[in-house]
């Protein structure tokens, strides 16, 4: 494309300088040259900004004293950025060199796509997509689902459409976007902030898009091992808390009641049988915080 307005790159790094600074060398090659690239430590404290000012001139660092989340850290970049639309990528991601081309293009061209994703492959994994769309998060489960996980890459899924959820692992965002919605939910610090972004956007009258015909790569790992007690918090704390600030009426009581009946038996039941007692205790202080937190519809304003 001839025109390419500025992006701004957003990235969070917490204790992963190395897996960082390999993401900054793919964005090095990349053929779409207008972009800036503020990269934000939360709370490392592996003074990150003498390793990047020496080895990374051209990045822009914002130091948070403290670990903000996810929302929170890409939430400080945002007060910095100066682009036309603010692409956030996950430190542990690796982009192909033409990928912001077909995403910017997407953007210029419809301006009701209020945030966009590109279709995401787990890294060195031959080919296996992670992301390629999403049905969204099921009003009942509370869970969501991505089109093509784990399917081959052969090119099935490299077109554009609009679906329900973007990735938070590769996200772009109009600006304009960001001052009329309000910044990544802060309240959720880690998982389904994205989701509820999207919620957010969508309320506001934009649509979510899939490009399929860009490509990022993505180091999660496939499979994903055992879970820390961190993640097993926060993701029955966030589900919960999803539900209750996108479902109204007759669709909460019937998630709620989900949740209750069988969410709680079934994850109580498995921890106790694998003799997970520390996982139990993190599952119901995650459920504990939402009986004691009322105030759940806060939104980050961009000053």
């Amino acid at each position: 494309m001839d025109y390419q307005p500025l992006v701004s790159v957003i990235s969070v790094n917490y204790k992963q300088t190395e897996v960082t600074a390999m993401l900054l060398d793919s964005l090095r090659e990349i053929t779409y040259k207008n972009i800036e690239i503020i990269i934000v430590d939360n709370g490392s404290g592996q003074n990150l900004e003498r390793f990047l000012s020496l080895t990374y001139p051209e990045v822009k660092i914002v130091l948070s004293e403290d670990n903000l989340g996810f929302a929170g850290g890409n939430n400080l970049g945002i007060r910095m950025a100066k682009g036309k639309y603010c692409l956030f990528l996950n430190n542990d991601t690796e982009v192909a060199p033409d990928f912001l081309e077909p995403i910017i293009q997407e953007l210029e061209q419809n301006p009701n796509i209020g945030i966009a994703s590109p279709k995401i492959i787990y890294f060195n994994s031959g080919g296996l997509i992670q992301y390629a769309g999403s049905d969204g998060i099921g009003k009942l489960t509370g869970r969501g689902s991505k089109t093509g996980h784990l399917l081959k890459d052969e090119g099935q899924f490299s077109y554009v459409k609009e679906t329900k959820l973007a990735h938070g692992a590769a996200m772009a965002v109009p600006f304009e976007v960001i001052k009329k919605v309000g910044m990544l939910p802060e309240l959720f610090f880690l998982y389904y902030e994205e989701h509820d972004w999207c919620e957010m956007i969508k309320r506001a009258g934009f649509k979510v898009f899939y490009i399929g015909t860009s490509t990022i790569f993505h180091k999660e790992s496939v499979s994903v091992g055992r879970q820390s007690t961190l993640k097993t918090y926060y993701m029955a704390r966030n589900r919960l808390l999803f539900m209750r600030r996108n479902t109204q009426g007759i669709e909460f009581l019937v998630s709620l009641l989900f949740f209750i009946f069988l969410a709680i038996p079934n994850n109580t039941i498995k921890y106790l049988i694998k003799l997970q007692f520390k996982h139990l205790a993190s599952f119901y202080a995650g459920i504990g915080w939402n009986l004691s937190h009322y105030n759940i519809f806060t939104v980050q304003k961009l000053n």
